[in-house]
């Protein structure tokens, strides 16, 4: 069976997390689309790697997805926030009970303002953890609770990466991906 993954990206999303999700999850034979929300395909992440994404977020609104992924980076997350469309696809995507995920700032600063973390176990960088209220933020690299899976940082994105292929894929194709890297 083969999976499809958005990954949403903004100006200034985190380099490392970015790249490192594409990777891993097209290692594990995961369909990436890699959408941006900016109105154009070119952008530069937090730390200055230019990035082309696929597409534009707006042209695939209608289209399912079994994950859809935020990296973080401060700057980007503001951006992601922003976008009602990204919202509108998460909160769908939550309701339906299909994957959403979230690393380092996009946790707090994306999912939270969202309303898609109450009730949840759930980490971020620890460094925003002070916006967090109505959910359970668990101090550990990468979190899993039913369909929404959260993670610390760019320490966790390898792990984080990897959860998401064994959630998507069971624990085989995670191990057949790590033994690659």
């Amino acid at each position: 069976m083969t999976f499809r993954a958005l990954i949403a990206v903004a100006e200034g999303v985190d380099d490392l997390q970015t790249v490192t999700l594409i990777d891993v999850l097209r290692r594990a034979e995961v369909e990436v689309v890699v959408a941006s929300v900016e109105g154009r395909r070119m952008l530069t992440c937090a730390r200055g790697t230019r990035l082309t994404a696929d597409g534009m977020l707006v042209d695939l609104l209608a289209q399912p997805f079994d994950l859809i992924v935020l990296p973080g980076g401060a700057v980007g997350c503001e951006h992601l926030v922003a976008h009602q469309p990204l919202l509108h696809m998460l909160a769908d995507q939550a309701r339906a009970g299909g994957f959403y995920a979230a690393i380092a700032q996009a946790p707090a600063l994306v999912l939270q303002p969202a309303g898609l973390l109450k009730q949840r176990r759930m980490t971020c960088l620890p460094a925003v953890s002070d916006r967090l209220s109505g959910c359970n933020f668990i101090d550990q690299p990468v979190v899993v609770d039913g369909n929404c899976i959260t993670a610390q940082g760019s320490g966790a994105a390898l792990a984080f990466a990897l959860t998401l292929v064994e959630q998507l894929g069971g624990k085989a194709r995670r191990n057949a991906v790590a033994a690659q890297l």
